[in-house]
């Protein structure tokens, strides 16, 4: 009576821890969800019939089932513990928010291939931040300064065929006027070009004039005063009366007018040619340039775009070439005498001597002028002039010294400007500052000071703007 008393109370504990247990997996499974309430049953009955077993005597029907039931324990404390961990359920206002995923261990994701890993690579020596002004200045000149070949040899053939073409219409427009056989030229012939093609393509159109019945005056001879001009009178009028010449139908005064020519030839060329049927012969657009006096041709390629300046002119021998030019006040009718062939050539020679740099050294500061404001009053001739004075001066011209020529080129501009003074390398009377106001001087010679003190700034400024490469 007292066992089956005591296995009552046994069993009645047990049906009391039961139905706590069943309240408790009943709440776990509004918290913890399915999975969670399992686990958590699973532990409960494991440690509950630990307890009972430790604590209650044993009779015959427990010794019969001990080892199986030890046996069932462990069993399920063995599920327990291999029994996968599941995330907590999120409360209802975090369901919204993104749920993050738990990082991927190294060592339980590493496959085979991961088991030599490679070395990292080795990296090289950094590249230098700092760079010299000479540096720089290479570097300007090969991003702004170099033509591509290409570019050269398109412009040239292009305008090989406009001077035939040229030549073509003059014969048999003008057959009267004997005109010599039109030679391109200029800068992109020599070498001299400025980036793509910004310089004019020079296509000479010599005039033939019958010798014995022309001479040339020098200007300051005339009533100009102008030492850049020079004037083409008619002689022996009283054994070759007016009229015996073709071009005696151009004068004015006794002079071969250069103005009276240029005003003929451009009405000529914007009226009379078909430049549209040119141009799609030749693959491009011609037209001629109505804003200005001289004879000068648009032409846009698909590659790029130049301008050919049609230049009447008068070969002579102590004036060199003479051209056509529209020429204000009382020069209007002279010829402006041409001294780039002049000035090219002695370019030419100076560098052949020592193999300078002379002729790189003009085509950076004539990039430099273009791409800055306050600088574009000073064009080819100005700039020709000061490198052909440094260029005279037995100093280094090696490619290396270029940055110290380019700085000192700025100060010899800058010194002229003080004197509102620079001589012309070939013929010294004529100085090339009288055309600037004194307003415009102000302005050049205080730009060329703020670039003489920070030349790599002026770089800048022309070639890259807001683009920092330094």
């Amino acid at each position: 009576m007292a066992g089956f008393s005591q296995k009552r109370g046994k069993r009645h504990d047990d049906d009391v821890l039961g139905n706590a247990v069943d309240f408790l997996l009943a709440n776990a499974r509004l918290v913890l969800g399915v999975g969670g309430a399992a686990v958590l049953g699973i532990a409960t009955l494991a440690v509950k019939r630990l307890i009972d077993r430790a604590t209650s005597p044993r009779d015959e029907d427990d010794t019969k089932g001990d080892s199986t039931c030890l046996e069932d324990s462990w069993k399920e404390l063995s599920l327990l513990k291999t029994a996968p961990r599941l995330q907590p359920r999120p409360p209802p206002a975090a369901l919204s928010q993104p749920v993050l995923l738990p990082a991927r261990l190294p060592s339980a994701q590493a496959g085979p291939a991961d088991a030599n890993p490679r070395p990292p690579p080795q990296l090289g020596p950094p590249a230098p931040l700092c760079l010299t002004f000479q540096e720089k200045l290479l570097l300007f000149e090969r991003d702004h300064v170099t033509t591509a070949v290409s570019h050269v040899a398109l412009a040239k053939q292009l305008a090989g065929d406009i001077a035939l073409e040229l030549q073509a219409y003059l014969q048999s427009k003008f057959p009267e006027l004997p005109f010599g056989a039109l030679v391109p030229g200029g800068p992109l012939y020599d070498g001299l070009q400025v980036g793509a093609c910004s310089d004019h393509v020079r296509l000479l159109a010599p005039l033939v004039l019958e010798p014995g019945l022309w001479s040339l005056v020098p200007g300051v001879d005339t009533v100009a005063r102008d030492p850049r001009c020079w004037a083409v009178r008619r002689t022996q009028l009283e054994f070759r009366p007016r009229g015996s010449s073709p071009w005696d139908r151009f004068l004015v005064g006794g002079y071969l007018s250069s103005r009276v020519l240029l005003q003929l030839l451009r009405k000529a060329l914007a009226a009379s040619v078909n430049w549209p049927a040119i141009g799609s012969l030749l693959g491009c657009l011609i037209r001629p340039s109505v804003a200005s006096e001289a004879l000068l041709l648009e032409v846009q390629h698909e590659h790029l775009e130049l301008t050919v300046a049609v230049l009447l002119a008068v070969p002579g021998a102590d004036a060199g070439l003479l051209v056509a030019w529209p020429l204000e006040g009382l020069a209007g009718n002279l010829w402006l005498q041409d001294l780039y062939p002049a000035e090219a050539a002695r370019l030419q020679a100076l560098d052949n001597r020592d193999a300078g740099a002379r002729r790189r050294l003009l085509l950076l500061l004539c990039r430099v002028c273009q791409g800055h404001p306050a600088l574009r009053q000073l064009g080819r001739a100005h700039l020709t002039q000061v490198v052909l004075r440094l260029g005279e001066e037995e100093v280094d011209w090696a490619p290396e010294a270029l940055g110290g020529r380019f700085l000192q080129a700025l100060g010899l501009l800058i010194s002229s400007l003080e004197r509102a003074h620079l001589p012309c390398h070939c013929n010294p009377s004529i100085n090339l500052f009288d055309g600037l106001r004194e307003e415009e001087i102000d302005d050049i010679g205080y730009a060329l000071y703020l670039g003489l003190q920070d030349p790599e700034g002026l770089l800048y400024m022309v070639g890259w703007g807001g683009r920092h490469v330094f």
